[in-house]
């Protein structure tokens, strides 16, 4: 009977995906797809409704701001009060910023919208991440993650073109409110999914719910953060790539539209071809993570982003671009699941969604000049030079990925006396 229930569990714990990770995923499709429609259409609606150029693009550097701070408060609370009660409470509140755009009569309204929506992505963001490291042995970690990133590419696909079919049909509002009731199918599975869970675990503690806790939390991760370990590299590593990312990314539109000289449409089919790619690419590359090891996916995708800028600032022809934003594809396919694997690994357990939150929000707020920056070059120099920066820290950021993105014994260390499981 021992032998019996032994196999029993291996044949479990070989199952890649468990079932409260097939509904969890299938919520995030529901509330992604919303999301897509509602944010895709939101700089238009807000002209709809008598927004200038420059009022759309504080509303949006003021909207990028909100939950960089908020973030790190929704990690903590999704590690106090567990993943899928993080994950409801984040999409209750959601639901006010999927309904409210409906009715307002001004653009200064979405203000208010907007706020819901940076509380909402604080509480499930970091629950996300943490709670696929949570539900996936180590070694189909990487898989797992290269599957959600290929169903977010597919959600990347549908929702756009139904807001723009929707919205040039029926109008913003009618938009909106198809919007908010595919949210509201991802509101009630995510609900049904913490009940369970408080079911299944009705022992968790609420008293660590304490300033206190939140401090020594935020201590921890920023001790293991600057310890000289793999997390350390990590950070330094996403840092310089997220500043010399920013640089030019936000100018790409511009710098193909006006340097280039495709036309809109041309640049749609460029955002497509590397959508497609990166779909393509994610489930594999996790499989190659798993499989060999996730710094070489890593080193591999940042060569493939260096090829491709490379590519891109010296073609002229449309066949160059679209080959191009392939490859680009590609890399960021391969990269993308080793990355998110690496760090669940390199993150203490019962630390997960600070770590992913306090990671996501300081990365953001080292970048938030770096477009400001890259204008500036783009007139003092050229408007190739953002983009042989961004090449130039693409290539160099290779040698820490291949000699430091490796899990050391004292890594592992780290990690288990963080969670609280001392190893001799």
């Amino acid at each position: 009977m021992k032998t019996t229930n032994t196999i029993l569990q291996k044949k479990t714990k070989q199952r890649i995906l468990s079932n409260t990770l097939i509904v969890f995923m299938v919520a995030m499709v529901f509330a992604n797809v919303a999301s897509e429609m509602y944010m895709t259409m939101l700089p238009l609606y807000m002209r709809y409704l008598g927004a200038d150029v420059v009022q759309i693009g504080i509303f949006f550097t003021v909207s990028q701001i909100i939950p960089l701070i908020l973030q790190v408060l929704g990690g903590w609370v999704s590690d106090t009060i567990g993943r899928l009660r993080s994950v409801a409470l984040g999409s209750v509140i959601g639901l006010g910023a999927f309904i409210s755009p409906i009715f307002v009569p001004t653009w200064q309204w979405l203000y208010l919208t907007e706020g819901l929506n940076a509380m909402t992505r604080s509480l499930i963001g970091p629950s996300f991440g943490a709670f696929i490291a949570e539900e996936t042995s180590e070694e189909h970690r990487g898989k797992v993650y290269g599957m959600t990133d290929t169903i977010y590419s597919v959600v990347t696909v549908i929702g756009p073109p139904l807001a723009g079919w929707l919205a040039d049909t029926y109008g913003f509002r009618i938009m909106l409110t198809v919007a908010a009731a595919i949210y509201i199918c991802a509101t009630i599975i995510r609900v049904f999914l913490s009940k369970i869970a408080v079911k299944r675990h009705p022992d968790i503690s609420r008293e660590s719910f304490s300033f206190k806790t939140m401090r020594n939390n935020f201590k921890t991760i920023f001790g293991l953060a600057i310890a000289g370990g793999v997390l350390t590299w990590l950070l330094l590593t996403d840092g310089v790539r997220d500043i010399a990312f920013s640089l030019s990314f936000r100018l790409m539109p511009v710098y193909l539209e006006d340097i280039a000289g495709l036309n809109l449409q041309q640049i749609g089919w460029l955002t497509s071809f590397f959508g497609i790619a990166m779909m393509l690419t994610t489930i594999p590359a996790g499989w190659f993570a798993d499989r060999f090891s996730e710094r070489a996916a890593i080193a591999l995708g940042f060569i493939l982003e260096f090829v491709a800028l490379i590519m891109m600032i010296n073609l002229e022809a449309f066949i160059g671009f679209a080959a191009a934003w392939i490859i680009f594809g590609v890399g960021v396919g391969l990269l993308s699941p080793a990355y998110q694997s690496l760090l669940s690994k390199a993150l203490p357990e019962r630390l997960l969604g600070t770590g992913f939150g306090l990671i996501h929000a300081s990365l953001g707020i080292f970048s938030l000049p770096a477009p400001a920056f890259g204008s500036f070059l783009w007139k003092a120099i050229s408007p190739q030079a953002p983009f042989y920066i961004t090449a130039v820290f693409a290539l160099i950021t290779v040698i820490p990925a291949w000699l430091k993105f490796k899990l050391s014994a004292h890594d592992l260390e780290r990690a288990a006396q963080a969670n609280g499981n001392h190893q001799h």
